[in-house]
């Protein structure tokens, strides 16, 4: 495995908002409608990084690296070696160690949530996996790790597991999932491939889940008919849970997400198989009982970790949602009138990488990760 290296010259101040004078030389400047954008390296070396957590009280970030490793960048600029505890992961394909998330209550409980890739399945197949352990007070190891939630069946050859993480205001637990590159399933509710999940922080199922009862329908299963939702975020000001997934050759979305509703694949999509043929189950663009996409690009920019801008650094930002892209190597910028999308940038072209998450920072910032054998991460503010 590569040796992870962090950039010296850096240190708290630069977490926090402050740039010090030793790391002029790191900085790269980018720009775009509203200022420059002036990235600063906070660290390198990371093997594929897929998300970041910041911790309370300036006590650095976690961030994950897929082949199964959490590390933690510390107040003092200083990056980890992998913590101990964490579960054994799958890490082959796009599979392995995948999003981060701290409890709600994080302050009294000290929970941190991961979801990865977990073997084990007939034939040698995967499936996604939600667990939570406690971060120790020396901020080295998860302490007592349980897992509280598990994909069934496991179907995953490799692709298309989701994965992320996000807790609604009233403490309960989102989890997107990935239809495993098995698109009739995401329509099938006795499985729990291209759904989104709703739990209790423990992973119970709560009884206002919207198929609780049916016989043969997954409880856990709060909507379906996703393909492969890698983005999810809480909208700061309607506290509705907002979804992003890769659509196939072409036809990436960006959904609202609700109670009990299918948001079409296969039956519905913008794109066509890698192969060039239409998508045997479609049926067109839209379909009956389906939500249609909220926005929709036609040609995909492979969207990833997606974060809405509330804070008041940067007043430009403000009710704007930054999403990371894979394939298109930039980070798009979306402008809203309500919830209606009204403009989009793209953005840091030049930096010529895959951004896999994007956060903003309790100092203001926003925060990505590139998805790369040497990922990097990079603070983001605007001059």
């Amino acid at each position: 495995m590569l040796r992870k290296t962090l950039i010296a010259t850096l240190c708290a101040g630069a977490l926090l908002g402050q740039v010090l004078p030793a790391a002029a030389a790191n900085l790269q400047t980018f720009p775009s409608e509203q200022g420059n954008l002036r990235l600063t390296p906070l660290a390198q070396g990371l093997n594929h990084p897929w998300a970041l957590a910041f911790l309370p009280d300036r006590q650095g970030l976690l961030v994950t690296e897929r082949a199964g490793n959490l590390r933690l960048l510390g107040a003092d600029g200083k990056l980890s070696a992998p913590l101990g505890g964490v579960p054994q992961v799958w890490a082959q394909g796009q599979g392995g160690l995948l999003d981060v998330a701290l409890s709600p209550d994080f302050k009294q409980d000290r929970l941190v949530y991961l979801s990865y890739a977990e073997g084990g399945g007939q034939g040698g197949t995967a499936g996604t996996a939600v667990g939570r352990g406690r971060l120790a007070k020396d901020l080295g190891s998860l302490e007592d790790f349980q897992v509280i939630f598990r994909q069934e069946p496991k179907l995953s050859t490799g692709n298309h597991f989701g994965s992320r993480l996000v807790f609604d205001r009233d403490g309960y637990l989102f989890i997107t999932l990935g239809e495993n590159n098995n698109r009739p399933t995401a329509q099938d509710l006795d499985k729990l491939q291209g759904k989104v999940v709703r739990l209790y922080p423990d992973g119970r199922v709560p009884d206002d889940n919207p198929f609780v009862g049916q016989p043969g329908v997954r409880p856990e299963i709060w909507s379906y008919g996703q393909r492969n939702p890698q983005g999810a975020a809480l909208n700061p000001w309607s506290g509705t849970l907002w979804e992003i997934e890769h659509g196939p050759k072409g036809g990436d979305e960006l959904n609202i997400i609700e109670r009990g509703k299918n948001y079409g694949w296969p039956l519905a999509t913008h794109g066509i198989d890698y192969s060039g043929q239409p998508i045997s189950e479609a049926v067109g663009q839209t379909a009956p009982g389906t939500v249609a996409p909220h926005h929709v690009w036609e040609k995909s920019p492979g969207i990833s970790g997606m974060a809405f801008y509330d804070a008041d650094r940067f007043k430009p930002w403000q009710h704007n949602l930054f999403i990371g892209a894979l394939a298109s190597r930039e980070l798009i910028r979306l402008q809203f009138d309500g919830d209606r999308v009204v403009h989009e940038e793209r953005l840091l072209g030049d930096l010529k990488a895959r951004i896999r998450d994007v956060r903003q920072g309790p100092d203001g910032y926003l925060y990505i990760l590139t998805d790369e054998d040497q990922g990097v991460l990079y603070k983001i503010d605007l001059q």
